[in-house]
């Protein structure tokens, strides 16, 4: 008699590998984004540990998909992604996409101008495009300063010192597409 729960756990496993690869990650880059060991994530993708819960929770987080898409819940039919706002540096991130590794979309908020906690340009591996969606954007490129309107989009290699903020005391609202390497430099805990 087949066991429902076995085959589940089964194809955990060969889950996990994949969208570990998919992130061109390492057991060990993993194993320090999630807390586990490089030995747990090793074993458990080749299914000589059993998964739990509380191995499951970080390696998901990690991978930016729901839990249910690790241990291959069925699908309930509705379409829509329920992804969850992340409020970072005084921005607001709401994904659209949930794929592992590869480009992501975001819709991102701007707070009014004179509120963002830090005018600093920063730097980071990567390439970003973003398209206004409403207000006005101030964008400042290495040297050079960018008023944009709604309808208007940029794109820019992220090596390039760059800020981006609301032009006005109306909040900024974009769109934005970003590798791996700029969704980490948005999403990592600001440093206080």
């Amino acid at each position: 008699m087949e066991n429902p729960a076995e085959d589940v756990l089964a194809g955990v496993g060969p889950r996990l590998r994949a969208l570990r690869r998919a992130r061109n990650a390492t057991l060990a880059a993993l194993a320090e984004e999630t807390g586990l060991t490089a030995s747990t994530l090793s074993r458990l993708e080749t299914g000589k540990l059993r998964p739990t819960l509380e191995q499951l929770l970080p390696l998901a987080r990690a991978h930016g998909v729901p839990l249910d898409d690790l241990v291959a819940a069925p699908h309930t039919g509705d379409p829509r992604i329920h992804l969850r706002p992340v409020r970072r540096s005084g921005l607001v991130l709401v994904p659209l996409t949930r794929r592992a590794g590869g480009v992501q979309a975001y819709k991102v908020i701007y707070p009014p101008a004179g509120r963002s906690p830090t005018m600093k340009p920063q730097t980071h591996e990567g390439y970003e495009w973003f398209y206004v969606l409403n207000g006005q954007v101030r964008f400042v490129l290495g040297e050079q300063e960018f008023l944009l309107g709604v309808g208007e989009a940029a794109e820019f290699d992220t090596r390039i010192p760059h800020w981006i903020g609301s032009a006005d005391s109306r909040p900024a609202e974009l769109l934005t597409l970003f590798g791996p390497q700029g969704e980490h430099a948005h999403l990592a805990p600001s440093k206080r």
